[in-house]
């Protein structure tokens, strides 16, 4: 396969991706905007919520947010660096994870940086902890289906 055709295969995905965790974080007014749809909803189905109780499973709602997209991006950056040939699963190599992983920790780290520079955002620690663990769990979840299907 020609490199180019590889770049576009593998890893043009992982940019798709990180443009759409970047742009979503360049949203300065990204929790309003969320808690404009979630917190009536949560209203609608359960009218005697107390508000503080809403607020505290919109943050928890958007925290799994972030393990989500975190997640997925481990998967596209193990895929990309993994490189499956067709029919050939290949081993597990527990070095191309560490590789994936670090990568989400360095694009996590990166976006927090990103928020500092967004009026109304604000950089976190723990969110670069947050989107690593997701990137974590995807990985987990990646190697056990592996596993339980016989491609470990």
């Amino acid at each position: 396969m020609s490199k180019p055709r590889t770049f576009l295969k593998y890893w043009l995905p992982v940019l798709v991706w990180l443009a759409l965790i970047y742009s979503a974080s360049a949203d300065a007014n990204s929790y309003r905007h969320s808690s404009t749809l979630f917190e009536p909803l949560m209203r609608w189905l359960f009218p005697h919520l107390p508000q503080p109780r809403i607020e505290a499973i919109h943050h928890v709602f958007r925290k799994c947010g972030h393990l989500t997209e975190f997640a997925v991006l481990a998967l596209l950056c193990w895929r990309a660096i993994h490189r499956p040939v067709k029919h050939a699963a290949g081993p597990w190599l527990w070095a191309e994870a560490g590789l994936a992983l670090a990568l989400v920790f360095l694009s996590a780290a990166g976006d927090e940086i990103h928020q500092a520079f967004v009026p109304g955002r604000t950089a976190l620690i723990s969110d670069v902890f947050i989107d690593t663990s997701g990137g974590a769990i995807g990985l987990t979840l990646l190697w056990l289906g592996r596993k339980l299907f016989k491609h470990a």
